[in-house]
């Protein structure tokens, strides 16, 4: 609930965020859409005020004149938001955002198009329409058209129109005025509505709080948490660009690390690692549609290739090449730029690479309820990623931290080559190959024996985060995730011991103690904590890891969605947003910590 009569501070990431596996926008708590990019993900920000605060911004906003109060949620398992705002005499508006999304005509129906629904619940309030709409990063004001109901914003590239039910000349205006029936409005392509503005409007909502609730319903949940599982799934389904498959690290670019850090990276592509953990995330509750999706951009990736270097990301429409720049109109959030678009990490040599792909791709040769269960054929291809695997093992590479002016031989790189090659050995048991399972186990053997050496730093009584290195890295906890060594080998239970001194500030944990290219990292990482968690129940902290989950918990915003970093002390959230990696964590511990269904039933 936010209580203030003054409007929230500028950049505030208690957002929401709506969907469809096509397009999404952002929200926050006064029902103002601030941050949505089209026609896909990674377009243009058309409502850039998260990036752009004050009257330079653009954005989309239900105003009550007087507002005193506000009160936001999702509807239950589904991913439509509502936003309640109360004026200072009481009088009150719901508003309804979702972006429609369901099953029609023999495929699902997402189209370029945000719902607003507008009703009120309580007096005579009096609102105002505000939809500032911008091309290009912020620079070109749209050209408008109007009709008896609807309005057109013109642009070179893009024409977006907007269907209401609202007088058009208040929309166009800014005109207050009291909303006495419930009004619609419907954002998208430039196209005439086939039915009236509020029975389609009627008829999206229905269709997809529908579609959601049995999706949700079809979710193998632990039984703790189940609200904070649900959410976290939706928001990472929410994440797969369905066209082509491709999973988004986050929604957002530029929002800083940690405040006037200069960490500011544009996360609306798909980076392999982030992509694998969830996918993994999603199969653990039994949703493998998503990992089905996901293997169809994966194997574009694969043949893309031609069997040698593959990039650590790619563009959500397979684009190789990213070039980063900056947008030096816009001021970032809460001023803290700059503003970064594209990302020059998908030019690193980032050797895990090819470990993720292999286990992105494991369940597919092993998992009989597929629609398209991988074979010989997909085997044939995933064997050409392990070849690159052992053919880079043990090279020095920009690491899983993108380190851009420091090379090592990272040992959560060479974990993933091992990785790759321990995978590929079972998928050849499965399929029947002895002679390939045989040829794989060697590599992975030699290479198990190796990092269990060469990373290993007596003196820190720990695994470092490089071959023959002193430092610690989060990462290395990774090694009993991915089953390289037995959690309970002494040498792990010291190493998280170790990292425990040295990275976590209570309960949260930092990704590494050595300085990089910006400095000394201060902020937790959200991942990193969640890795903790688990690397904790599997030694036997329960107690801890528990403690330390409902300490996380706690830090995701009302709305349970989590940034990338969290500052340990004030609890703030900093980074891209919601942030797949910490997303993922949320369902990892649940389903790890939890109480057995057979306990309650």
């Amino acid at each position: 609930m936010n209580t203030a009569a003054t409007a929230p501070r500028p950049g505030s990431l208690n957002l929401g965020l709506v969907g469809n596996c096509a397009i999404s926008a952002l929200i926050d708590e006064q029902a103002r859409m601030v941050w949505c990019c089209l026609p896909r993900f990674d377009g243009d920000p058309v409502f850039n005020a998260l990036l752009q605060p004050g009257d330079a911004g653009s954005h989309f906003a239900i105003e009550l004149e007087d507002l005193a109060e506000s009160r936001q949620c999702y509807e239950a398992n589904t991913a439509i938001l509502r936003t309640q705002l109360f004026d200072k005499a009481g009088n009150g508006v719901e508003v309804s955002d979702f972006a429609p999304r369901f099953f029609s005509r023999g495929r699902y129906f997402r189209p370029m198009t945000l719902v607003r629904r507008v009703r009120p619940i309580q007096g005579a309030p009096r609102i105002r329409v505000a939809l500032k709409l911008r091309y290009d990063w912020g620079q070109t004001v749209p050209r408008i058209t109007r009709g008896s109901n609807h309005i057109r914003y013109v642009g070179e590239n893009l024409t977006l129109r907007l269907c209401t039910d609202a007088p058009v000349s208040h929309v166009l205006s800014g005109q207050a005025f009291v909303l006495t029936r419930a009004h619609d409005f419907l954002l998208g392509a430039d196209e005439t509505l086939a039915e009236g503005i509020a029975d389609t409007a009627r008829h999206f909502e229905q269709e997809t709080a529908s579609y959601w609730r049995h999706w949700s319903r079809a979710l193998a949940i632990p039984l703790q948490w189940q609200d904070a599982v649900i959410r976290a799934a939706i928001t990472l389904k929410l994440s797969l660009y369905e066209e082509t498959g491709a999973i988004v690290a986050a929604m957002t670019t530029s929002i800083p690390e940690s405040a006037h850090s200069g960490r500011n990276w544009d996360y609306r592509y798909c980076w392999l690692r982030d992509a694998f953990f969830v996918v993994r995330a999603l199969n653990s509750l039994s949703e493998v549609g998503t990992m089905e999706d996901y293997l169809r951009w994966l194997s574009d990736v694969v043949v893309q290739g031609g069997g040698g270097h593959i990039q650590p990301l790619y563009g959500i429409g397979l684009e190789r090449e990213l070039p980063e720049s900056c947008v030096p109109h816009l001021v970032g959030y809460r001023g803290m730029g700059p503003v970064r678009v594209g990302n020059q990490a998908a030019e690193h040599f980032q050797h895990d690479v090819y470990g993720h792909i292999v286990l992105g791709a494991a369940q597919a040769f092993h998992d009989q309820r597929l629609l398209h269960r991988a074979g010989h054929a997909e085997f044939t291809r995933l064997e050409q990623v392990g070849e690159n695997a052992v053919r880079v093992y043990g090279q020095p590479d920009a690491g899983i931290w993108e380190l851009r002016t420091r090379a090592r031989v990272h040992t959560s790189s060479a974990l993933m080559g091992w990785a790759a090659c321990d995978r590929l050995a079972k998928i050849a048991t499965t399929l029947q190959l002895d002679a390939r399972a045989g040829y794989w186990q060697q590599h992975a053997q030699r290479m198990r024996a190796e990092i269990l050496e060469k990373s290993w730093c007596a003196p820190r009584q720990a695994f470092a985060e490089s071959f023959g290195g002193h430092e610690l890295d989060a990462s290395v906890l990774l090694m009993a995730e991915v089953g390289l060594i037995d959690p309970r080998d002494p040498r792990f239970v010291s190493t998280v011991e170790a990292m425990e001194k040295s990275l976590c500030d209570g309960p949260y944990m930092r990704r590494y103690e050595a300085a990089d290219d910006f400095g000394k990292p201060e902020m937790a990482f959200n991942i990193c904590t969640f890795w903790r968690i688990d690397a904790l129940a599997r030694i036997g902290r329960r107690t801890e890891a528990r403690a330390i989950f409902e300490a996380m918990l706690a830090a995701r915003n009302p709305l349970g969605l989590l940034s990338e970093d969290t500052h340990p002390a004030t609890r703030e959230m900093w980074g891209n947003f919601p942030q797949t990696y910490s997303m993922v964590g949320v369902i990892n511990a649940a389903v790890r910590l939890s109480a057995p269904w057979d306990s309650v039933i």
